[in-house]
């Protein structure tokens, strides 16, 4: 690989992620088959209308499913990676380190990109629900903005950790704490003043927007407010990650 040319580095970087993410398609299939079971786990008319209806089974299956691959699945394997050496060699070659970031990014994105999909696939079948071309268009979007919002999280967390033991235990904990306070604070079981604070934690606001995407009738001001609230956290845990990230676990 060329120095002088980063692109080329990016490159040959990205389709050798790509296919190590080919080859271990069964942690894909996994952060696939969550949400796919919550689709069928509110399948029934009584959950549909407790829960509002298939935009919100749609809008929380999809963002456990991107919470699953990007906080748990790219933090950890930042997290291991780095305690295997791997960036410390990959750092000895010309790639630029900025595109051996990019090009996991990149591959993490797919993988948020296809868990999308099968969502919208799978869920349109169970709810007889038809969706457009311009709602696939838009979820892919908002799946791009959410898993981002993830992404820094475990970016941070590996920036802010050094020990692979460490940011396994930290990362499950954050997962519990985003799954309850989002999740079950949304709906009210914890009370109407732990709702509203629910509502704007990352997995509440990665929500209102799928809701947002998939209704054209729910985009509102606090949709609009929920993305800037996510461009927030994407700025504020990226930087964190990004300066304090260290290449190696000494």
């Amino acid at each position: 690989m060329n120095k002088t040319n980063p692109i080329k580095s990016l490159r040959y970087l990205f389709q050798a992620d790509l296919n190590v993410l080919i080859r271990n398609v069964r942690a894909l299939f996994l952060s696939v088959l969550i949400p796919v079971i919550l689709l069928f786990a509110y399948s029934s008319n009584k959950a549909q209308a407790r829960l509002g209806g298939p935009s919100y089974i749609f809008a929380i299956s999809i963002t456990i499913g991107i919470i699953s691959s990007s906080l748990q699945g790219y933090t950890l394997t930042l997290a291991r990676d780095r305690d295997g050496g791997v960036f410390q060699r990959l750092r000895v070659t010309p790639a630029p380190g900025w595109a051996i970031m990019v090009s996991r990014l990149l591959v993490q994105v797919i993988a948020n990109l296809v868990i999308a999909v099968a969502v919208l696939v799978v869920g349109g079948i169970i709810y007889h629900v038809n969706l457009t071309v311009l709602d696939y268009i838009l979820v892919l979007f908002i799946a791009t903005i959410g898993g981002a919002v993830f992404l820094s999280i475990g970016q941070a967390i590996v920036g802010l950790l050094k020990s692979a033991e460490t940011v396994n235990a930290v990362v499950r904990i954050v997962f519990i704490a985003l799954f309850l306070l989002g999740f079950l604070g949304i709906s009210g079981v914890f009370g109407d003043v732990l709702q509203q604070v629910a509502k704007w934690t990352p997995l509440g606001t990665v929500m209102t927007l799928f809701q947002g995407a998939l209704s054209a009738t729910s985009w509102n001001q606090d949709t609009t407010y929920a993305l800037l609230a996510n461009l927030g956290y994407i700025i504020a845990f990226s930087f964190i990650g990004i300066r304090w990230f260290k290449w190696d676990s000494q």
